[in-house]
This record gives structure tokens, sequence and C-alpha cells, in this order.
């Protein structure tokens, strides 16, 4: 039996709540609205003015604490038992979605859904002793009918490079190309959700100043296997929740919206219509087909609308007496929810690998349980492993023997050797059709049958011909080994190839050295540091008074500190050249070879064209004979196609290579630069009071300190949210990664500001 979907409404506070024309039920499960009849219509006015809605609850003066105990706990809950779920905002602008969904990030108490879920799961995940549970997150927007990453980490150029698309499967709807990242704690999901919000797509309207102008899903992907390996539990359980925070519908009188404002409302107005109408024809339970491709919003909540899913639906609505019909709009489009019959179910998965293992431990078991029983009955003689070369050869040494009629019948000790019997048998019979077909085309000679040898060359040496089968065939029979031999002299094998190539057996140089170089060099500081130093007034006696430019330093540092890395730098460029220069080879090789074999699959053609013209040579049993000549060419092209095979596949182990290679260059590169950084600044931009605070006898070592600190000696965000957790901790304990969270998204806002000027 399926299960209703879940309708909730949450009232936004207001000073000028209409309580003449919104009622709420003494239960909190209904809503009424009242308007009065307008009186310039006159006596007779049918309009309806009164509506009554029943709902899940009302959430009116609700904390977000409260509307999450409501709405989100228990399905957060159930996710992490296998269900799906899927809670949805859904309201006209301004009536408080976002709030709802994603709360302030102002303060700790303000949050939404969506970090009170990420906190849930994290604590489940903490207090579960016989489960391994894996977080996963993806953050997708979409805006004006286009699917985009808000997690992506590629610029808006490459960006484009891939597009993504919503695919459908037999395991659910899944979008393609979008970044779904791993978490291990609440502090790493909350940094993607706020990183995700900065990317996010907003606007100013008359309604509301923070408008979102997309729909957005955050995704909880939850992956749930057991510690406790035992033979019948190899179950993955998998599961995800969606957190959808629908952008709101708008009247254009009220907003005034124009311009790009203008066109993004179109498309918001435009999805949440189909969005509508899938819920429509999902209510009706004769509607055969529902519409789910009418747009990219309805496409994604396939699943959650229509699939085996746990769904709740907020419907946000304003308390003005102005917005009346827009709040009866997200009321009858609540109620309709509330018609859709979901069917949720466990999502569960086995692992191949895990079941492999299982088999091969109960195979074990049985196993010993066998030769347990066999002792019991004494039959110590029989084994179940693998059959031994001793064991195969005896069960071949039988079947010819039994094939004689030496013996009547062989004897089996289990049925592995029965099974190898059998298969005996059927090879010896595969290999007698074969000799029986080969021997009706081809004269088979016995290569120790040297008089039958020495014949059939006398016969060549008369007719210069030579009795063979079709070049396509030639492969399945060897015809005097003699004259392949001498024919095959003249051909070009191709194996010197690698001669002239770089050689396999250099090393490439991994990066993970540069790490081990980096701790040798710290740990020549700390000596240097224990050792007497100079003056402080003769070090900086030999700073020069204006830093040199960064192409220059950058000469000296390749010379000096940066040395070793240069060089490491250097080798795997070289070998990166090396192996270019190799695979552009390799590469002409095999243009060459597929060129000559082109030529040989014309002469071939000739020459049966110009056999076909003089008559063919037949033998007395009416078998066709061709001269050497064509032979040798048939001969040339089989060696050209295995050389062909064996270049080409240099060819692809040349190019993993070459992008491993131009992979650890450019790690090089990156660290030589970051390193100079790092130098540049400590030698030439610290000005020189600092430079007393970081001499070699002090505790602070150059590096262990950014330059933008040095710089700059005011209070940065770190001391702040220092300062803020003293006062904040005692209070609320549970707030450290939210506000942690919330600090880094900051710092990187303001560095991405800082960059851009």
């Amino acid at each position: 039996m399926g299960t209703k979907v879940r309708a909730f409404v949450r009232v936004k506070p207001t000073a000028h709540f209409a309580q003449d024309v919104i009622k709420f039920g003494p239960d909190n499960k209904s809503i009424d609205i009242y308007i009065k009849k307008d009186a310039k219509k006159g006596v007779v006015n049918n309009k309806q003015t009164d509506w009554s809605f029943k709902l899940d609850g009302v959430l009116h003066n609700t904390s977000q604490e409260m509307t999450y105990e409501t709405v989100a706990k228990k399905l957060v809950s159930e996710a992490l038992t296998g269900y799906n779920g899927t809670i949805m905002c859904y309201g006209q602008t301004g009536a408080g979605k976002t709030y709802t969904m994603t709360g302030a990030t102002a303060e700790y108490k303000h949050r939404g859904i969506i970090p009170r879920a990420v906190q849930q799961v994290f604590k489940a995940i903490a207090c579960s002793v016989d489960s391994f549970i894996t977080v996963r997150i993806s953050y997708l927007e979409i805006y004006n009918e286009t699917l985009c990453d808000l997690l992506s980490t590629t610029t808006s150029s490459g960006a484009s490079d891939m597009q993504m698309a919503i695919v459908d499967c037999p395991q659910g709807v899944y979008v393609k190309g979008l970044s779904i990242h791993s978490v291990s704690d609440e502090e790493d999901a909350l940094n993607l959700l706020f990183e995700g919000e900065t990317n996010r797509v907003i606007a100013e309207h008359s309604l509301n100043k923070n408008s979102s102008r997309s729909h957005c899903i955050f995704t909880i992907y939850i992956e749930v296997r057991s510690r406790v390996r035992v033979l019948s539990d190899i179950r993955c359980i998998n599961s995800k929740i969606n957190l959808i925070d629908l952008a709101g519908s708008e009247r254009l009188s009220k907003t005034g919206s124009e311009g790009r404002v203008l066109k993004e409302a179109a498309y918001i107005n435009k999805s949440l219509s189909f969005l509508e109408q899938i819920i429509i024809a999902l209510a009706d339970p004769k509607r055969e087909h529902i519409p789910f491709r009418q747009s990219k919003l309805t496409h994604v909540l396939k699943d959650s609308l229509g699939g085996k899913c746990n769904t709740v639906l907020v419907a946000n609505i304003c308390g003005e007496a102005l917005h009346v019909e827009e709040t009866l709009s997200s009321l009858r489009f609540a109620t309709r929810m509330k018609w859709i019959t979901t069917e949720p179910v466990v999502n569960v998965t086995y692992d191949s690998e895990e079941t492999v293992k299982t088999l091969e431990k109960e195979i074990s078991l049985l196993k010993q349980e066998l030769a347990m029983h066999d002792s019991l009955v004494n039959r110590s003689l029989v084994t179940y492993g693998p059959l031994t070369d001793v064991q195969v050869a005896e069960i071949k040494s039988q079947i010819h023997e039994y094939l004689k009629g030496a013996i009547d019948e062989i004897d089996f000790f289990n049925t592995m050797l029965r099974g190898c019997c059998f298969f005996f048998f059927s090879q010896r019979q595969q290999e007698g059709e074969v000799e029986t077909r080969l021997r009706s085309k081809y004269i088979l000679i016995d290569k120790n049958d040297f008089a039958t040898i020495a014949a059939a060359q006398k016969v060549m040496a008369g007719h210069a011909l030579v009795p063979v089968p079709s070049y396509k065939e030639i492969n399945l029979v060897h015809l005097f080994p003699s004259i392949r031999k001498e024919g095959t002299k003249s051909l070009f094998s191709g194996r010197d190839l690698a001669a002239h190539l770089p050689s396999k057996s250099q090393v490439v140089v991994p990066t993970k050295n540069l790490d081990v170089k980096e701790k040798a060099r710290n740990e020549d500081t700390v000596k240097n540091d224990a050792q007497p130093s100079k003056p402080i007034s003769e070090e900086i006696s030999q700073r020069p008074s204006s830093p040199p430019s960064k192409a220059v330093a950058f000469e000296q540092f390749k010379e000096e500190c940066g040395s070793e890395i240069n060089r490491i730098f250097k080798e795997n460029k070289s070998i990166l050249l090396a192996r270019r220069k190799r695979s552009s080879t390799v590469a002409r090789r095999i243009n060459i070879i597929k060129q000559e074999m082109e030529d040989i699959k014309k002469a071939l053609e000739a020459e049966r064209q110009e056999r076909s013209q003089q008559g063919e040579y037949v033998d007395e049993k009416g078998r066709l004979i061709i001269d050497e000549k064509e032979f040798l060419l048939i001969m040339k092209l089989k060696d050209l196609k295995e050389e062909y095979r064996c270049s080409y596949a240099e060819l692809q182990d040349l190019k993993a290579e070459i992008q491993y290679c131009q992979h650890l260059v450019d790690r090089c590169r990156n660290k030589l630069i970051s390193e100079f950084e790092i130098w540049y600044s400590e030698s030439f931009l610290i000005p020189t009071y600092v430079q007393n605070a970081l001499k070699p006898s002090g505790n602070i070592r150059p590096g262990m300190i950014p330059i933008n600190r040095v710089m700059c000696l005011e209070e940065d965000e770190q001391e702040r949210f220092e300062r803020m957790q003293e006062a904040m901790l005692p209070t609320g304990p549970d707030s450290v990664a939210f506000y942690k969270a919330k600090m880094k998204t900051d710092q990187k806002v303001m560095s991405a500001g800082h960059s851009s000027l």
C-alpha cells in the first residue's frame, strides 16, 4: 500500500497579518480563507468567497527548530535506514522558502532545514557502532531551463565543454555531469552548502530584495554498510535526500519586473505551471502517461513525485490580505500534492566483490565439511581442490586406454574428475572434426616424415607451384615450412623499432619526492636555527633597497633555494618530451604499415585477377594451387597485420604514459611557482621591523605566516571567530561546525573580491 505525500503550510510572520481573512483550525491542520463580496458587482454575485484546506499541519509563528522537528526529522531518520526522501518548499516570491530551507547564516538558531538535516545525519553517524556510513553532497541549480552545478570547480569556459543532462536509468533519474563531493564531517558539508549559496542567482524586485531566480536542489547521498561481516550480510543500503528550494511564482503586476528579471520570471512561472500539471496528472488514477519531460524541473523530480520516495511539501504563504490570491494558489497546490501516492522502499544493493569473497568462504567451509565426512567413512584419497598435473595425466591415460579397449570403465573419485573426463572427450571429438575438415581441404605433411617432404619439394621445384588454401585461411595450417622460412627472410619484421626509441626503463620522478625534499629542507632549517646567527643589522644591510623584478628573482630562486625542485621539473619534462617523440615515431610507423598493407592487398587482388584470366591450376584431386609470389604476399600481409597490432598496443601505452608524465610536470611546475612566491615574499616584501620577529632564534619560521597577515596586523576572520567561539560555545556547543564553515566561506568570498580588484 502506498504512502500519501505530506503537505504543510508555513505562514510568514508579518505585522499586517489579515486575521479576518486567514483563520486556522483548532487542531492546526486546517486553514480557512474568507473574502468579502465586492459590492460593486451588484446583489447577484455567485463568486466563491470562502475556502477550506485540510493539510498535515499549519506552521504559524513557529521557530526554525520546531519547523524542522515537524517537517523533516522523521524523513531524515528514515533516509538513514534506506528510504529516499524529498522536501520541497513552494510558494510565491518573498514568502520565506529560502529561509525555511537554508535559513539565515548570521545566527546559529536561525539555520534552516538543510543545515539541520546535515547535522542530524552526522550525529547518527557518530552514534552508529555496527554500520559504516558514507555521505556525499551535490548542489544543482536550474536557471532559465539550464542545468548548473553550484559546486563545480571548473571555470566558465571549461563548463561549456561538458554539458549536463538528465538521464533515465533503471535505478532512477540522475544528472550526468553533476559533481558529487564526499564529506567526512558536518563542517565539510556546510562548507559545500555555503559555497553553493554564494553561486546562486538572485535579483531584487519590489516584493523581495534577495529573490532567488532559480530552482535549487541540495542532495545528500547516504551509503550504509555493516561493519560486522557475516556470510549472509553483504548488503549495501543506498538512499538520498533531495532538499528543494523552488523559485517563487510572480505576478508581474506586483513585482514590476523588467529586462533580465522579467525573462527569469517567465521561465520560473512556466516551469511551475508544468510542475502543477504533473501534480494533477499524478493525482488522476486514470492517466496512463505523465509528461515529466515537459521541463528540466519536472524531469529531475520524477523519482521524488512519482517514484519510491518519502515526499514532504512545505507551502510558504504570506499572511497579508494583499497576497490572498497567491495564498489561495499555494494552498490549492498543497492540497493537490496530498492526492499523490508514493511507494517508498528500502534501496538495497549487493556488493559483487563481497559476494565473491563470501562464496569463496562458503566453498572453503563446505570442503572442510566434506573432508571431515570422508575421514569418518575412510575415504582419505578424495580431494576437492583443483586437479593436479598428475591427476590430469592419469585421466588422459585412462581415456586413451578406454578408447583402445584396454579397460572397460574409468574410475571417478569425485564429480570434478568426471567433469574433467567429459571435457577431454569433447576436446578429442573437436580435434577429430578439425583434422577431418583440414584433410578435406589441404595436404597435411608430417614434419618428421622427411621422405614425403623431399618428394613435395621436388614437385614444387618442377612445377614452381605450391598447393595452399586462400590467404584468408592460411593461418590454419603450415605448408612447406622451408618455403615459408625462405620467403619471410625478406620481410620487414619491425621488431627493431624499440631500438630507435627511448627506453621504457627510464625512471619518472614523482612529485611525492618534492615533499621528502621539503621535509629535509625543513630539518636543515631547524639545524640552522640551532647555530649562532649573524647580526640582524648585517642581514638587513645585505637586503636590496628595492625588490628585484620577479623574472630576475625567479632565475635566482632556481639557482639557489629552488634548485632541487627545478632539477626534478626538468627531468620530468625531458622524459615527457621523450615519450612524445617516441609516440610520434610509432604513429608514423603505423601509418607506413597501413599503407604497405593496402599495397599488398592491391597486389593480391591483381594476382587473383590475372590467375582468373589465365586459368586456375588445380591438382589431380581438383584442389586449387597458387604460385610462390602470391604465397609470399599472403605471408607478408599476415606479418604486417601482427606488427600493426603490436605497434597500436604500444601507441596506447605511450599515450597513457604521456598523460601521467604531463600530470607530474604540471604538479612540479605548480610546486615550483608556489615555493617561489613564498620565497619572494619572505625575502623582499616583509617590512624591516617584521624581520626582527622572523630571526632564526625566534619561534616564527619564514613561511609560517602568510604575507597578507604580515602586511596587515589588524584583527582577521580567524581572530574574530575565536573571540566569537568564547562567547557562543557555552550556550551552543554544536554550533562549531556551522560557524567554522561560515567563516571559511566568508574568507573565500573576500579573497575572491580582492583578486578581482
